[in-house]
């Protein structure tokens, strides 16, 4: 990877040389959770508080110019960076939950989903992909139907048939827990054949793979900035511009109307038609900071890095006697995120002994319950990487497993 120098990008990163309890080094490995920030992201929040801050369209003076076009090139930026053919096609949310249940109502409201009709999700999903959609179908009468996962955490895709009655797909293109990247295309292929709308989760994607909604051709492309090193209190809802300017809105409003009268309201056009009220204004900016640090370094140079890293934790992982990964256990179609058991321990318990040695993951059921049903498991143990993990630090995170069986005589 030409150009990606770990090192040199963890010095952007001031957290990542703190030292935690007992004077450990801090081993960061939750990034699926939320990334770390580097001071550019963070530094370009702070000059627009300090020198730009007011708010957007209503203020007719220069701080209220500054702020708009400074909150605009934000939605420039990222459009720019998944492909989108048209700005307006970028709409802020305050994170892609907020983003899913939004395609969710509107489709509903707008009479795209009802009684009768099939909304198909999967077993991978989020809860933030899956909870909006059962609500959607228990509003419109509508069925609720998933394709299943293998015992090896892939997608099975034969595991349900689209029919014309199917309205919508929606799917996760990387799975939280799993890690596993899911062939989306295909699915957007299957789709549309039977002329039902796709709707991407793609919170684990966009941050570690090259990203083009035009060419990937779904209708509906959710994400969130702080998984991405952006900002938390910002997401990202790409949709294709006539369907959303044909859908009803989410909100109502300040600066989402045409015109407003006692008697009745007209909209605006995407995307302020569905941006009611003060937008996240310093989040765009930082968003916009966050896109533009990574594709300084390169999309495909992130996700080579993940791929590599990924592969490294596996190799070492799929040695450790008692330690099952819940998942694909080849680095193949898989993200940097690796789910896992270790035989007789509790997993929140092995995720206390790894932070007792500096070591962050998380555990738990990663707002993926129905997944781990799947497995028979009713937690695990999740170590997740980003632009900014080392070898050392996956070492340090086997090391931290083995302590944690010796401690506990597994």
């Amino acid at each position: 990877m030409t150009g990606f120098d770990v090192e040199a990008i963890r010095k952007d990163f001031p957290i990542l040389s703190r030292t935690m309890a007992g004077d450990r080094p801090l081993v960061y490995l939750d990034s699926a959770n939320t990334s770390q920030k580097p001071r550019q992201v963070v530094e370009a929040i702070e000059r627009h508080y300090l020198e730009h801050n007011a708010n957007v369209a209503r203020a007719m003076h220069q701080l209220g110019a500054e702020a708009s076009e400074a909150f605009e090139l934000g939605r420039d930026k990222v459009a720019a960076f998944i492909g989108a053919p048209r700005r307006e096609e970028v709409v802020f949310t305050k994170n892609a939950s907020e983003a899913l249940n939004l395609v969710a109502r509107v489709l509903g409201d707008g009479g795209r989903v009802g009684a009768g009709d099939e909304v198909v999700v999967t077993q991978m999903e989020h809860h933030s992909n899956l909870v909006p959609w059962q609500l959607l179908a228990q509003r419109t009468g509508a069925d609720l139907r998933w394709y299943g996962v293998t015992p090896e955490g892939r997608l099975d895709l034969d595991s349900h048939t689209l029919t014309e009655r199917t309205k919508v797909v929606a799917v996760t293109w990387v799975s939280n827990m799993l890690g596993t990247i899911n062939p989306v295309a295909e699915i957007v292929r299957r789709a549309h054949e039977v002329g039902a709308l796709v709707v991407i989760d793609a919170s684990q994607a966009v941050p570690q793979l090259p990203v083009d909604v035009a060419a990937l051709g779904a209708d509906f492309v959710a994400f969130t900035g702080h998984k991405m090193v952006g900002p938390t209190g910002i997401g990202v809802l790409w949709g294709r511009y006539d369907l959303l300017a044909e859908l009803p809105p989410f909100l109502g409003g300040g600066e989402m109307i045409e015109t407003v009268s006692m008697e009745r309201t007209t909209f605006a056009a995407p995307p302020h038609r569905f941006e009611a009220g003060t937008p996240p204004i310093a989040q765009s900016v930082g968003l916009g900071a966050a896109v533009d640090y990574l594709t300084d370094l390169g999309m495909e140079n992130v996700a080579a890095h993940e791929q590599q890293i990924t592969a490294y934790a596996l190799s070492a992982m799929n040695e450790l006697p008692g330690v099952t990964i819940v998942g694909p256990k080849e680095p193949v179609d898989r993200g940097g995120a690796i789910s896992f058991t270790i035989d007789g321990v509790h997993p929140h318990d092995v995720a206390q002994l790894l932070d007792s040695q500096g070591v962050a993951v998380r555990a738990g059921h990663h707002c993926a319950k129905p997944l781990h049903q799947c497995f028979g498991v009713q937690s695990t143990t999740r170590a997740s990487f980003y632009l900014y993990t080392t070898e050392a630090e996956i070492d340090a995170l086997v090391a931290g497993i083995r302590h944690t069986q010796s401690y506990f005589g597994a």
